[in-house]
């Protein structure tokens, strides 16, 4: 494995990256925090003198190498984006049990939402099967710091860039810094998305449905176009789906017709990319344990996130990235394309 190099971006504040990127994504995170606090009042409105069903709690399966957190969880709320490094408690990405073999080595790989939860578990085990790592984050500085030390602790070189995947020229951007730092580009993971939930249509605000839009569809537009380019015979696009986008959800009607989307969107690609050697598969997780829950959802309502899975818990980031390193690598999925993987926890997550 490669030696650990001089970080080939700095950390603090997005520097690496335009001051105009800088500036659009910290105008972004701001919009969607006034979407959540818009959505956030409601629930205190409708939560005002109702009195909440208590469930019995499903028994939480355990099937790993180690036993998973359970619920009930930490009563807790973020605001958006949602910092991993405030999660309580730590997500887990680190996978221990997991062990490298050199599956991606020699490959570069671009991860957006690269800075917490599923993004950081999958830069991590990239870095460990001999990938070069760089990470998209729109303003969780802090996070993506600290991702870029644990890629960086596998022995491999990183690069965080700061901005917003609904911004096209931004994505051009973030590849070519890429491609730049790290001589090519051979494996994108995109993965950054927008939650908020809405109880009714009526409810659901033109600001808000444009957010979910532009960012979880558009944004991964963007970056695969952006990519193109520089992809050749053997690279991979790597989307992350959702159970929503198979299943639905009531209260995420804008974020569940996104992921189902994306899903056509990489049957779609994959065709049209098959010829070229290229394969484009998704990931679709259930619920997964990740800033991006408590960043969408009330604290009562966090404590039960995922007990109504199959295994009656949530997923932990390191139970889901293992399927992204599968399709990653050509060594184990040179026969797999156009396919979304159900990571779930069972048939209906």
């Amino acid at each position: 494995m490669a030696s650990k190099s001089k970080r080939a971006s700095t950390d603090d504040g997005g520097k690496s990256a335009s001051t105009d990127f800088l500036a659009a994504a910290t105008q972004t995170a701001a919009r969607q925090k006034k979407i959540q606090s818009e959505v956030d009042a409601g629930d205190a409105r409708k939560a005002a003198g109702k009195a909440k069903k208590k469930q019995d709690a499903k028994p939480a399966v355990q099937t790993g190498a180690r036993p998973q957190p359970s619920n009930p969880l930490p009563k807790q709320h973020q605001q958006k984006p949602g910092q991993e490094s405030q999660l309580s408690p730590a997500p887990r990405f680190r996978a221990p049990d997991y062990q490298g073999s050199g599956k991606l080595a020699g490959k570069v790989a671009l991860v957006t939402g690269g800075d917490s939860g599923i993004g950081r578990a999958v830069a991590v085990l990239f870095a460990r099967e001999g990938a070069d790592v760089a990470i998209a984050y729109l303003s969780e500085h802090q996070d993506a710091h600290d991702t870029r030390g644990l890629i960086e602790d596998e022995g491999r070189r990183s690069l965080a860039i700061c901005g917003d995947v609904r911004d096209s020229k931004f994505c051009d951007s973030a590849v070519a810094e890429v491609v730049d730092a790290f001589g090519g580009l051979d494996i994108l993971v995109n993965n950054a998305a927008f939650q908020q939930h809405s109880d009714s249509l009526e409810d659901l605000s033109d600001e808000h449905l444009r957010e979910t839009l532009e960012t979880n569809i558009a944004g991964y537009f963007h970056m695969a176009r952006a990519a193109l380019p520089h992809l050749k015979e053997g690279s991979a696009i790597i989307n992350t789906g959702s159970e929503t986008g198979l299943f639905g959800n009531k209260r995420l009607l804008d974020y569940s017709a996104t992921k189902g989307a994306i899903h056509a969107f990489t049957l779609s690609l994959a065709s049209q990319l098959l010829p070229r050697g290229i394969r484009v598969n998704a990931v679709a997780p259930g619920p997964v344990w990740t800033p991006l829950n408590p960043a969408d959802r009330p604290a009562e309502e966090v404590a039960d996130f995922g007990k109504d899975s199959d295994m009656g818990r949530p997923a932990q980031p390191e139970e889901i990235s293992p399927a992204y390193v599968f399709l990653a690598s050509p060594v184990m999925s040179s026969y797999v394309n156009g396919i979304v993987l159900p990571v779930m926890g069972g048939p209906r997550g």
